[in-house]
Order: C-alpha cells, then sequence, then structure tokens
C-alpha cells in the first residue's frame, strides 16, 4: 500500500492535466484520459487493500505497543494510525467523487487539504519510526518490514 500511495503522491501528473481540461471545458484526450486512468486505478487498489487491511485488523488484532513509549506518544499513535486509515478511504473516495462524477470540490479536497494531510502524516510516522528504532531501541522498524513481533 506505501508504495502505491507514494506512486500517486509524487506522479499524479496525469490526473492533473486530466483535471485542468476537464474542469476547464476541454475534452481531456485519449492520452491524457489513459494517463488519469493509472492515477485512478492505483487509487482504487489502495481502497481495495485499505478494506481489506481494515478488515484483518478487526480480526486478527494489533501487535502490542512497545512498553518503552510514554502513554501520551501511545495515544499519539493510536490516533495517527487511525488518522491514516481515514485517509486510506478518503482520498480514494474523494478522487473518485472528482474523476468519475465531476466533483469540483471534491478535486480541490483531493489535491489540496487531504493530500497535504498525508503527507503530514507520512512524515510523522517516518519520524516516530526514527525515535523507535534509535531512541527508544524498540524492534517497531522490523515489525513493521518483516511482521514478526
Amino acid at each position: 500500500m506505501a508504495l502505491l500511495i507514494l506512486f500517486n503522491l509524487l506522479f499524479p501528473d496525469g490526473m492533473v492535466i486530466w483535471a485542468r481540461a476537464f474542469f476547464s471545458g476541454r475534452t481531456p484526450t485519449s492520452e491524457q484520459v489513459s494517463a488519469a486512468n493509472i492515477h485512478a486505478y492505483v487509487g482504487i487498489t489502495v481502497l481495495l487493500l485499505a478494506s481489506i487491511r481494515l478488515c484483518l485488523r478487526f480480526i486478527q488484532g494489533v501487535p502490542p505497543e512497545p512498553r518503552e513509549e510514554p502513554a501520551f506518544i501511545r495515544a499519539v499513535a493510536r490516533i495517527s494510525h487511525w488518522a491514516f486509515y481515514a485517509l486510506f478511504f478518503i482520498m480514494p473516495l474523494s478522487g473518485i467523487a472528482a474523476y468519475y462524477f465531476g466533483s469540483k470540490g471534491a478535486a480541490f479536497a483531493h489535491g489540496g487539504p487531504i493530500k497535504t494531510l498525508m503527507w503530514v502524516l507520512i512524515v510523522a510516522h517516518i519520524a516516530g519510526v526514527l525515535v523507535h528504532q534509535f531512541y527508544w531501541k524498540t524492534d517497531l522498524l522490523k515489525r513493521m518490514t518483516s511482521g514478526v513481533n
């Protein structure tokens, strides 16, 4: 999921070009539609994978929080994880509303504040992992990359 999300965040050009044409009243070319479709299909894949991931989270649970973390940081981690889950759904759904239903407001939200919030969470997530790895010296990075507790 991370790679798909980063792909769409780093390479939105096809969709941006399509959106400029569409929302200015011009008919996008077939090449523009094809490029936009790649972005859309990656986003839909993220939505499907997020649904599976959320189901697995409810069925299997989550690993225990590291005891080395202060209680406040554990609460921040829980909030940020649920914010990620919310964005895993909100981002693709707003993109679907923009691309398939022509919602200009959804397009603005998708490419503006929602995208910015996703980047903020990604940076905070990376910072949190680095603190775990080098300050608290937990095995969090290993758990994230291999799934081993």
